[in-house]
């Protein structure tokens, strides 16, 4: 399995940039940032660990664009896959996301991964003018958008939600496309979509046991056709070696560490005893 870490950026702590140097350094193979654009004052939505609108962690609010902080990353990294658990396409417009991530993959030397979320925050969505019932649609339309941009030389898209004609859209990413994996809970339903728009799944926080999850997806993935089997990125709590053990036998790819919300050098020395723990090796 692969080893990776997640930073809840914010304006303070620890700079993704030197989070991500201090995990490569460590041996971990994946750095992961998350996305919410803002948080609206007022919501119906309800957070999914808490069930109403009161929020786990005041880092919601403070949360750094991915795409920048994955960029200061890039630059001081050579090797660590740059990736989002989970960015919010479709708060985005796909020409110009397709854009920042093709130009991130193409400067890092084509290590970017995009983790994309339907989005919990319905009301997030609806500032951003995406009805809540169709959010999986409108995330399907911006990731077929951008795959157009980032594969074709002359690129168009005709869509419900996002119409344009013949363009031109440089740079492409360096592979043939950028892997996308779809962080969502373990139902059929996401299965289906994933099956349909997805490489791999990152299981959410609360998901609780695997097996029967993994089962599921791995027959639905088959069901629709799909070669091989989807990656499964597992968020992980503290470090627990049966546990590693027993994801491994059910097909985990990779394994995903939260960094602590402390001092830089409290985060560091977090990386090096845990990547001690795991035995990864730089």
């Amino acid at each position: 399995m692969r080893y990776g870490v997640v930073l809840f950026t914010s304006d303070r702590g620890i700079t993704p940039a030197d989070a991500a140097k201090a995990a490569e350094d460590a041996g971990f193979d994946a750095f992961y940032v998350p996305e919410h654009t803002h948080i609206p004052v007022v919501r119906a939505a309800a957070h999914p660990q808490t069930g109403d609108a009161s929020l786990p962690d005041d880092r919601y609010l403070r949360t750094l664009d991915p795409w920048v902080a994955l960029a200061t990353a890039a630059a001081v990294t050579e090797r660590i896959t740059l990736s989002t658990a989970v960015a919010l396409p479709a708060e985005h417009h796909p020409i110009t996301l397709a854009k920042t991530i093709a130009s991130l993959d193409h400067l890092s030397g084509g290590r970017v991964e995009l983790g994309v979320g339907f989005g919990w925050n319905t009301d997030e969505l609806a500032h951003h003018g995406v009805p809540a019932n169709k959010r999986r649609t409108v995330l399907r339309e911006n990731l077929d958008a951008m795959r157009a941009l980032w594969s074709n030389e002359e690129a168009e898209f005709a869509g419900d939600f996002v119409r344009f004609g013949p363009s031109w859209s440089w740079p492409k990413p360096v592979r043939a496309g950028v892997p996308v994996l779809l962080g969502a809970g373990g139902t059929e339903k996401s299965f289906g979509w994933l099956a349909a728009n997805a490489d791999g799944w990152i299981t959410t926080p609360t998901e609780g046991e695997l097996g029967a999850k993994i089962e599921l997806l791995h027959r639905v993935w088959k069901d629709a056709g799909r070669d091989g089997t989807p990656r499964v990125i597992a968020l992980a709590g503290r470090h627990d070696a049966e546990q590693l053990i027993r994801w491994a036998d059910l097909g985990v790819t990779e394994v995903v560490f939260g960094l602590p919300d402390k001092s830089a050098d409290d985060v560091r020395g977090y990386l090096g005893y845990l990547g001690g723990k795991l035995a990864v090796a730089a």
